[in-house]
């Protein structure tokens, strides 16, 4: 019998509750608000304990069990393949004790967020439906102990998030981007398989501990060379289709279009997408096959293999390419949505230059620090709209600030301003959380873990002098930097200085008792204490002070998830260069957008000031940056019209109509003439022939009844004429007489006799 209280069998029941959840509110609560949110509240709950009694038996801290090395986890038969059995289990290590530490906590916190963001939506009952399965595919993917059980839950995430996307479908714009969400990812989604695919024929398993512990695999994979690309090693190519995967899931450059669209759906969506699920998925799946990405390489001293550096050129110029970008938007969401894909870059360039455990350690606090900054960014919006309702109640019209037209827009932070004193514990939220993002040095949760990047790409680029490392350090610099600075100005355009409308001056989130204010905002403190504190567990143990305070005689983060790696990665020592380089971008940044924004706050239709110093340089350079680069149009016009054009002209107009019409259109055709044919033929032959006959047969015999006349002489005439034919014809065969002259006496005698008939009757009438 199974002991569920068994740290190796725990782990199978944390995905549980929320899956079943979701199944109880599709099939049964639907129609209650109270069951189905009762439903979703207790399913999250019940994972995030069973994730944190499975945290604190991983650490030892109680239960009085610890990984020491080893690993939780058990497995079981799944599908029968020829000769071999595959296994599903699940995993509990170093680094899924990480993620059920992060993971489960922006869940329960974003869910308790929902019951208030969602509490007039007409459909909320399906929402919480759809979040409770998000959740649930996530956490499976976080404790698969294989390829294919994370990939399940991978696929089930993207359905999730093309659902919530476009949870508001009837607006056209969540519609497309629930589509353009879908599409994009499945193109890298269907590459990744392709990945999987191959590990499997080459290794017979999936099984992550069969595959990162068994040195020669990994070796031969590394030596063998790819059966397509040949200057690529089988592990090379396994990679990059597995990196690609994570490009199109994480939404890194060029397939990072569909995240800033995924902000149409509703904001605890965003949180989920951004923090606690599908991006952080990508990343994690790399973190997790890190062993196999790096095969037959040395990043630590200077030999690269394909997807390595494939994940730090693209997760660099991702990094900055985004920051930029964030720069010149306005939509309060978007500017999140692009901070999102710079930090993943962040985390992707990182592992190229093989800092996994600066990658790990980032992923967990960004997953913090996010999930607060959208569910402030929502309360934000939530205020503005209660703000243009007031505001129409009282009988004013509320006008963009910036001159637009159409609707107003209540998440354009230039419509916004002066919310720090209206939604208080939202100002306290979105600024810790800002600030992490910025990387505010030593009291904040982003700092630490951004530190930690920086010194591994310091160190290995320009204290080895490491080509890649050195990009990805000076990429990543002016990306800090930028970061600092666009969250500096999101904090002043939304929170500092005068009303710039009056929705703004209006702004609540309905009083603080209610259940909206409440729900709403009571996660914002957990957080915002969370990304405060939560760096400290990665705090390096020779760091000035804060090593001493909080590290020990170690640092925790490092020594913790380091064992995860066959081999324990090198600790770095202190170095206090990037150390200064971190403060430099952070508070450089922080102080050029204080300086340009927040000390003299935006007013009414007043031009953005970095917009006026970009055209100083050159009139295009933010149309360009508050266009994306135009990357979408681009797409538009190289991808979706020639797709379209393929759809509605060759395969809709020529293949479909002339072609296969055509064919169709002919055999009918065909098949009509001949069947006209048919029907001639059985008309003319067969019908003539079979009527014909009978009907001849009538005709005779309507003919040769007219012999029976009734008249005795005649029939006595007719019998001596026939006497007489076989006479003569016995007669002539006996002689030889030929037979015209017998046909001839026979004629002759036929005329006597007919002729003696005749006056035979004219004597008989003359005597009557």
């Amino acid at each position: 019998m199974i002991d569920w209280t068994n740290a190796n069998y725990l782990p199978w029941l944390i995905p549980v509750p929320p899956l079943l959840a979701a199944a109880l509110i599709f099939l049964v609560t639907n129609r209650s608000w109270w069951l189905t949110t009762t439903t979703a509240l207790v399913a999250t709950i019940t994972s995030w304990v069973m994730a944190t009694i499975m945290l604190l038996r991983a650490i030892g801290v109680a239960f009085g069990e610890a990984l020491d090395g080893e690993a939780f986890g058990s497995t079981a038969p799944w599908m029968d393949l020829g000769s071999t059995q595959f296994q599903i289990g699940v995993l509990v290590d170093p680094l899924t004790t990480a993620m059920l530490f992060m993971v489960p906590l922006a869940i329960l916190m974003i869910m308790i967020y929902s019951v208030g963001y969602m509490a007039h939506d007409p459909r909320r009952e399906r929402f919480f439906g759809y979040m409770s399965l998000f959740a649930g595919a996530m956490l499976l993917l976080v404790v698969a102990d294989n390829l294919l059980l994370l990939f399940i839950g991978w696929e089930v995430m993207g359905f999730c998030s093309y659902s919530l996307i476009g949870f508001w479908f009837e607006k056209e714009s969540a519609h497309r981007a629930g589509v353009k969400a879908f599409m994009t990812t499945r193109v890298a989604d269907v590459i990744m398989l392709l990945g999987i695919a191959y590990l499997y024929a080459e290794t017979g398993t999936l099984s992550f501990r069969e595959i990162f512990f068994n040195e020669a695999l990994l070796a031969g994979l590394a030596a063998k060379p790819a059966i397509i690309f040949g200057g690529l090693s089988a592990a090379g190519l396994i990679g990059v289709f597995l990196v690609i995967g994570t490009i199109g899931k994480s939404a890194q450059f060029p397939l990072h279009v569909w995240l800033p669209d995924a902000m149409e759906g509703p904001t605890p969506v965003s949180a989920m997408i951004h923090a606690a699920a599908m991006v952080s998925a990508g990343v994690y799946m790399i973190i997790r096959m890190y062993p196999l990405l790096e095969a037959g390489a040395d990043p630590h001293h200077g030999v690269y293999s394909a997807p390595l550096l494939l994940m730090a050129y693209v997760g660099a110029f991702t990094a900055l390419f985004s920051a930029v970008i964030a720069v010149a938007q306005n939509d309060i969401k978007r500017v999140l949505a692009y901070s999102t894909i710079s930090q993943l870059g962040f985390m992707m360039a990182a592992l190229g230059i093989g800092a996994y455990i600066a990658a790990a350690f980032h992923l967990i606090t960004h997953g913090i620090f996010k999930a607060l900054l959208f569910m402030s960014s929502g309360a934000v919006i939530h205020a503005m709209e209660h703000g243009e309702h007031h505001a129409h109640e009282h009988g004013h019209h509320v006008h963009n600030a910036f001159g637009g037209h159409g609707r107003f827009d209540p998440q354009d932070m230039r419509n916004m301003g002066g919310l720090k004193g209206r939604i208080p514990v939202t100002w306290f939220g979105f600024l810790t959380g800002g600030l992490a993002l910025a990387g505010f040095p030593l009291f904040t949760a982003g700092f630490w873990s951004k530190d930690e990047i920086f010194a591994e790409a310091w160190h290995l680029g320009f204290g080895e002098g490491f080509g890649p490392a050195m990009f990805v350090f000076v990429l990543l610099a002016l990306a800090a930097f930028l970061t600092a600075f666009y969250t500096m100005r999101q904090l002043a355009m939304t929170f500092a200085g005068e009303p710039r409308t009056e929705a703004a001056a209006q702004a609540s989130l309905g009083g603080p008792k209610t259940v909206v204010s409440t729900f709403m905002q009571g996660p914002l403190i957990v957080l915002g204490v969370a990304a405060l504190v939560a760096g400290y567990i990665g705090v390096p143990q020779d760091f000035p002070l804060f090593g001493w305070l909080f590290s020990g005689n170690g640092n925790p983060f490092h020594d913790f998830v380091g064992g995860t790696l066959p081999h324990h990665p090198p600790t770095l020592a202190f170095n206090v260069v990037p150390v200064l380089f971190s403060f430099v971008v952070a508070l450089g940044g922080l102080y050029v957008g204080y300086r340009v924004y927040w000390r003299r706050p935006l007013a009414a239709g007043q031009p953005d000031p970095t917009q006026l110093a970009l055209d100083r340089i050159s009139p295009y350079l933010w149309q360009w940056m508050s266009h994306k680069f135009y990357v979408d149009e681009l797409y538009q016009r190289v991808f979706v019209q020639p797709s379209q054009w393929l759809s509605e002209v060759l395969t809709s107009k020529i293949i479909d109509r002339i072609v296969i019409d055509g064919i169709l259109h002919t055999i009918a055709h065909v098949a009509g003439w001949i069947g006209e044919l048919f029907k001639r033929f059985n008309r003319v032959v067969i019908d003539g022939v079979g009527d014909g006959i009978p009907q001849a047969i009538g005709a005779f015999a309507g003919w040769f009844r007219r012999v029976q006349t009734g008249n005795v002489q005649q029939y006595l005439l007719m019998a001596v004429l026939a006497a007489l034919v076989i006479f003569l014809s016995a007669a002539g065969l006996l002689v030889r007489i030929s037979p015209t002259t017998v046909l001839i006496a026979l004629a002759a005698l036929v005329v006597i006799i007919v002729v003696l008939n005749l006056i035979g009757r004219v004597w008989g009438g003359i005597a009557e």
